[in-house]
């Protein structure tokens, strides 16, 4: 970090950020969703995005992807402003397990080999660093053996691997995970986390937005707590029972700038310029 605004809020130092989002603010249909969130994320950390449901964090993590536009502020990857960037190589998602199958009967290993696209040209054959890199995907989540095998016949955790191999086999630098443990059992939950510390070792950075870390928690080296499209919490990671304790539920309303950790800021909403028109879906509402 370095120098400050007129505020007092650090200013970030592209230098040493992944993932970057500065006094950033969305609209969705009209209604604020984020309002002047400001984080950084530095390469080879482990960070949690937690909250209630509806406090924002589904919403940040597509907006760090640059899948919703900013209202106010900007965001960064790897330095460079989200309208500038074109390095997509680097940047793995892994969303929620439903989109998995996307409702065409593709083999554990064709919804892998998606993930090798962004180093391809248009209709080119899988080169052999292509088919290396979709092999060790599928060895390091532990799905080798089921490479033939309909996705849709797999189980809501091995649906899960199988997208976080689809990201891995991009070799990104940077992976987004969307609720990974969400309706998956706890032996899946367990190596999901298997799989996430490999990933870890490695060096990668991860941004994982979970309500509850289960055996995650372990491996998570720093929680962002989002309550009404606010960060309010960023600092060592938390219990699940202390994220969803008062501190950061909906209907409280006075400020704790005495806790380690805790973000003050005056809990109005702020301006929001140009609204975006678009519109949203119920399973946005929610997030």
């Amino acid at each position: 970090m370095s120098g400050a605004t007129a505020s007092g809020t650090p200013v970030p130092d592209p230098a040493t950020e992944a993932v970057a989002a500065q006094n950033a603010s969305v609209v969705l249909g009209g209604r604020p969703i984020l309002r002047r969130v400001d984080l950084v994320v530095r390469p080879g950390e482990f960070v949690a995005l937690m909250g209630a449901n509806g406090s924002g964090k589904s919403t940040l993590v597509r907006t760090l992807l640059g899948l919703y536009p900013t209202a106010g502020g900007e965001v960064r990857l790897f330095g460079d402003r989200i309208d500038d960037f074109d390095d997509w190589h680097r940047v793995g998602f892994v969303p929620q397990r439903a989109t998995a199958g996307s409702g065409i009967p593709a083999s554990v290993w064709e919804v892998v080999a998606a993930g090798r696209l962004t180093h391809r040209r248009p209709f080119s054959r899988l080169s052999r660093a292509d088919r290396a890199a979709i092999d060790e995907a599928l060895e390091v989540v532990g799905l080798a053996d089921r490479r033939r095998d309909t996705v849709s016949h797999l189980s809501g955790g091995q649906q899960q691997r199988v997208l976080i191999a689809r990201a891995l086999a991009g070799h990104p630098e940077v992976f987004f995970l969307d609720e990974p443990t969400a309706g998956v059992d706890l032996p899946n939950q367990e190596v999901l986390a298997a799989t996430l510390g490999r990933l870890k070792e490695r060096g990668a950075t991860i941004v994982l937005v979970a309500h509850e870390l289960g055996p995650l928690a372990p491996l998570v080296e720093r929680a962002v707590v989002m309550r009404d499209g606010r960060v309010a919490y960023d600092g060592p990671p938390l219990g699940d029972h202390e994220v969803h304790s008062p501190l950061f539920g909906e209907s409280h309303t006075h400020h704790h700038t005495g806790t380690p950790g805790y973000v003050g800021r005056a809990d109005h909403v702020p301006h929001v310029g140009s609204p975006v028109d678009r519109p949203t879906r119920p399973e946005e509402e929610s997030r």
